[in-house]
Order: C-alpha cells, then structure tokens, then sequence
C-alpha cells in the first residue's frame, strides 16, 4: 500500500503546511533561478519494516500509511524522531501531532478573527462639492477612466422611452468603463464620440449630464486600506431645480 491522495491532503491540510515540532513552513518560496522546493515528509509514527523505527508487530499492516499513523515533519526533525526513537515514542508523537493540528487551527481561527468585513469608506475632503455638467464623451471619459465603481442617478420619468435612453446610457458608461483600460487612443476616440451623440440625445429630450469623480478607501479584508475611485454621473431634467449646483447629498448648493 501507499499513501493516498485524499490521506495526504488532510495531513498537510491539518498541519498547516508546518512542521508538527519545529513550525517550519514546508513549502520553501522560488528564486529567480530554481522552482520552490518541499522540505516537508509524510512521516510514519510506526513503522511497516520490521526494524524501522517503532516497529510494532501486532500493528495492523493494513493501516500503516492511514491518517492516525502519520506526522508532517520538515527533513531535520524527520531523521531526528527515527534517530532518536526510545525518546520519541508512538505516544509522544500521537500527542505532538495532536498538539499541533490544535495550535494551527486556533491560528487560522484568530486569523479570521482579526480579518475586518470589507467596506468602502467615503472621506469628506474627496467629496465633489459639486457635479459639473458634461457636454462631451471625453468628459465623461477622464471620470470613468480607472473607476472601480459606478454611482447614477436620474430624474423619474413617466416616459417609457426616454427610460430606455438613460437606462441604455448608463450601461453603456458603465460596460465601458470595465474595458476602457484594454482600449488604445483610437477606440477611446470612437466611443468619446458616441458618447457625445448619447448627451445630444438626451439633450434632444431636456435632460442634461452632471458628473465628477470621487475617490474612497477600501478597508478591511487582509490587504492594506487602498483607493477606490467612484465615477458619479447624475442626468437632470432641465426644470429640475437642483440643475445649477448638484450636490452628492441632493440639497441645492
């Protein structure tokens, strides 16, 4: 018999991809030059050769490479425990892996512990005071450019059509946006234009595009707090009485 794959899997698993005595992570990083080496062995607590290390002869044969009858151990402590088999007996071993599968648990439970939720987090100074009218793709082009999230607003409207015409510009903004860093100047240049024929349009209709761009902090999760710029585009109605100064909390400025 060998080891088996599931076998393995919950033994590295279990020890945390560390050695049970010494905590060594097993797995040592790549270097420019080489691929990263494994210092890790499966090691077993008895052995199935007659003079190997804590050679039992009424050990059931059928289970020496189980589970309960391995130890993950780094190279050195590995040759240590078979070298020094009257200190290191079965008992002894069965307790430090047992030791040690709890002491990686509690780390990844504290782990989890110490991770915050995930929240984006608005900084007053960032906020727009106001939002400036856009009369051009390209406007609106330099606020979606690297934007990690989109807010829209608009006016209600009873007409069925002009909801297609702001709904349907609103996605097209934002589809946009999710690939504008994988375009060069030309088709940039080309979906500026067609933007610009979608501001017409719904100018056609009295209804005008406010935008700017706002930069939050993304807090929490494992990774440092970092920038998450928010593009903002607003569409008024021209009787809206908010046209001359949109402000992000909706009063007039």
């Amino acid at each position: 018999m060998s080891i088996s794959d599931k076998t393995r899997k919950m033994l590295w698993g279990r020890s945390g991809n560390r050695c049970s005595i010494c905590k060594i992570e097993l797995v040592v990083d790549a270097t420019i030059l080489d691929d990263p080496s494994i210092i890790g062995e499966e090691c077993h607590i008895i052995s199935g050769k007659v003079n190997g290390p804590r050679y039992n002869s009424e050990f059931d044969k059928e289970i020496i490479d189980s589970y309960d009858n391995l130890i993950l151990l780094c190279r050195v402590h590995h040759r240590m425990i078979d070298d020094q088999q009257d200190t290191y007996t079965e008992y002894i071993l069965k307790q430090m892996k047992v030791n040690h599968e709890k002491w990686v648990t509690k780390r990844l439970d504290e782990e989890i512990i110490d991770i915050k939720p995930m929240r984006i987090k608005r900084v007053e100074e960032n906020i727009p005071d106001v939002l400036l009218r856009l009369n051009s793709g390209k406007d609106i082009i330099s606020i979606i450019d690297g934007a990690l999230g989109y807010q829209f607003d608009h006016d209600e409207s009873m007409n069925e059509n002009h909801i297609d015409i702001i709904s349907g510009f609103f996605q097209y903004i934002q589809d946009l946006g999710d690939l504008l860093s994988e375009f060069e100047s030309g088709e940039r240049i080309k979906h500026g234009f067609e933007l610009t024929k979608q501001i017409n349009k719904l100018m056609d209709y009295d209804y005008f595009v406010f935008g700017a761009r706002e930069v939050r902090i993304l807090e929490g999760g494992r990774g440092d707090p970092g920038n998450f710029p928010i593009a903002i585009i607003y569409i008024r109605h021209k009787d809206n009485l908010e046209i001359q100064k949109i402000s992000l909390d909706g009063s007039e400025k």
